[in-house]
């Protein structure tokens, strides 16, 4: 409940690429992309005109944006920036780099 309150404190808003998928097990590599169905991501942007940034929690969120969402996007200015992911699993990263990236890429989109 705290870090939701955090987020709307700071204009920022969390809301998944897909709506719902068949995922056969925890990695975002498992996904069966034929259940995947996306969010309504135009009618958010519509609804919120404000919106100019939108950022992706690693490669398979935007991969799956790009293909699926952005060609429903023509008629809007929005920068996007893939971000490293949160996940555990992408080790490669220290925990202290992928704040810094983060926290760049919110400060650089106008968020406190």
């Amino acid at each position: 409940k705290e870090r939701i309150e955090a987020l709307k404190r700071s204009n920022i808003a969390l809301w998944d690429v897909l709506e719902s998928c068949i995922r056969l097990g925890s990695m975002d590599a498992a996904i069966d992309m034929t259940s995947a169905k996306v969010n309504d991501i135009k009618a958010l942007l519509q609804k919120h005109p404000e919106i100019n940034v939108i950022c992706f929690n690693g490669g398979i969120a935007e991969k799956i944006f790009r293909k699926r969402v952005l060609p429903l996007l023509v008629d809007f200015s929005v920068k996007y920036i893939r971000l490293p992911s949160t996940s555990p699993a992408h080790a490669s990263m220290s925990f202290e780099n992928k704040v810094v990236a983060w926290r760049n890429a919110i400060k650089g989109s106008g968020q406190s």
